[in-house]
């Protein structure tokens, strides 16, 4: 009998990524692949690249480095890329980084299999290249669903997309995907693409035009994160807010969360990825106000002076922004809110600059990234003159980092006295459990360290009081009688 294949997916980059790979791992294993953990006890190591901004980019080219390294002291016989940034650069990246024994593309996903195997046994399965995905889907949306099956969307594979005679083991209703770890906490695929046209974001061009997964599809993936023991799913895509448009309802989000909410071991659903231009009332409202529905909005400002959201294609202001603020808080005054935002955009002004201090400071957000805008190719930004010096977009990226790191802080303080409801994501006899509130999303936002983790488990929900903080993180005790503590978590 031959050695089965091993093989390990290593993931950079943001939870649309994450999902992605589980899909790549639920193919490999229903056609034989024995999924391991570290790359360095595989036999083909699987790296799942980020195309965003090239700090991103950087960290892509390393971890091929470093699997590569593998092959000349451990079982590793082939590197691979995938990810955005094989699909962005496909022959570019190959002929510029031929320690990967394969770059493939999104198209190659549905036959990953193969493609590795050929790999494996010597051959070359040329890099693909590159194409403007939003060409591969009509203009106007309400076509679009007719033509999906046509097009490669990473994280949207259900079971009959699998080759003939391969099928998942876990029964009809599991999707096509595979966890790679035993996190409480698991992504779903909401929809792929963007049909914005931000002028610094290159995305839309290699993952194309935008669209919405069938709210089945969604139902029964969460059904099946469920059984896995999830406790937590977190809604993802390039643009949540456009969900359903090209099903014809704009509103279908706010018809499918309470469904989710409603699906049987799960305690919490999370919506990331919102467009504040793109808020309804109703969709504010079912965040605000649905049982297991965190309170939570992952606002993509990106930037408050009027003049540079123009020049960036994006829409609002300081005062507008702040009134959406206002009236997500009057509904729910513990929401979370976050955002990321560009500094040092071309044409930026020390002005523009005031107006981003002025809405950070009138705004409390629970966490803020901060990015320095470098030109990203193909973008329309890239074209643009008024550039600023390296050096100033360095000084101002600074700045507002300080900035966010001190509002972050207070913002974290005005917590104390709340309660809060923690799932546990990971317990340690002596220092207690670490989990995170509603207004903390996986991986960004901060963490909530309990004081006790007698009776806890992983996955626990646990209602708690805040006590302290430390930075953006909380301090919190957990309450006796709530869920999860004491007689409750351990019967």
């Amino acid at each position: 009998m031959p050695e089965r294949r091993t093989v390990a997916l290593v993931t950079l980059g943001c939870a649309r990524n994450e999902v992605d790979s589980e899909e790549l791992a639920g193919r490999l294993e229903a056609d034989g692949w024995d999924l391991v953990e570290d790359a360095e006890d595989a036999d083909v190591a699987v790296v799942n690249t980020c195309g965003f901004v090239e700090a991103a980019k950087k960290d892509s080219v390393d971890a091929l480095l470093e699997a590569n390294d593998l092959k000349r002291h451990g079982r590793t016989q082939a590197v691979v890329a995938v990810g955005c940034m094989a699909e962005r650069y496909g022959k570019e990246l190959a002929e510029a980084l031929p320690e990967a024994d394969g770059v493939l593309g999104f198209d190659d996903y549905s036959d990953i299999s193969g493609r590795l195997q050929t790999i494996l046994s010597g051959g070359i399965h040329a890099a693909h290249t590159p194409r403007d995905r939003r060409k591969l889907l009509p203009i106007s949306p309400a076509a679009r669903q007719e033509s999906a099956t046509e097009v490669a969307l990473p994280g949207h594979g259900a079971p009959e997309d699998l080759p003939e005679g391969v099928a998942p083991e876990s029964g009809p209703r599991a999707p096509l995907r595979r966890r790679l770890d035993g996190s409480p906490v698991a992504s779903v695929k909401l929809a792929s693409g963007c049909d914005r046209r931000c002028s610094f974001c290159a995305i839309p061009s290699f993952r194309g035009s935008f669209i919405s997964r069938r709210p089945s599809d969604v139902l029964n993936e969460t059904r099946w994160l469920a059984e896995q023991g999830v406790k937590e799913i977190m809604l993802v895509s390039e643009n949540n807010t456009s969900y359903g448009k090209d099903l014809g309802d704009i509103r279908l989000l706010d018809s499918l969360l309470p469904e989710l909410a409603e699906v049987d071991g799960i305690e919490r659903v999370r919506v990331s990825y919102l467009q504040p231009a793109e808020m309804r009332p109703g969709l504010i409202d079912v965040l605000t106000s649905t049982p297991k529905i965190a309170p939570y909005f992952d606002l993509s400002f990106q930037h408050s002076a009027p003049d540079v959201l123009r020049a960036m294609r994006r829409f609002g202001d300081t005062d507008r922004f702040l009134e959406l603020l206002d009236t997500i808080r009057n509904k729910a005054p513990q929401a979370g809110v976050r955002s990321n935002f560009i500094v040092g955009f071309p044409g930026e002004t020390e002005a523009d600059l005031a107006e981003l201090e002025r809405f950070l400071n009138g705004a409390r957000l629970d966490a803020i990234g901060v990015f320095g805008y470098s030109d990203e190719e193909g973008t329309e930004a890239a074209t643009y003159d008024h550039k600023l010096d390296e050096d100033v977009v360095a000084q101002r990226l600074a700045h507002i980092s300080r900035l966010a790191e001190e509002l972050v802080s207070q913002r974290a303080e005005e917590r104390v006295g709340e309660t809060v409801h923690v799932l546990v994501e990971s317990v340690d006899g002596e220092e207690g459990a670490y989990g995170r509130g509603e207004h903390q999303a996986p991986e960004t936002d901060g963490q909530v360290l309990l004081t006790s983790s007698e009776g806890l488990g992983v996955g626990r929900m646990v209602e708690a009081k805040v006590v302290g903080t430390e930075g953006v993180d909380l301090v919190a005790e957990p309450l006796q009688g709530s869920l999860g503590y004491g007689e409750e978590a351990t019967r």
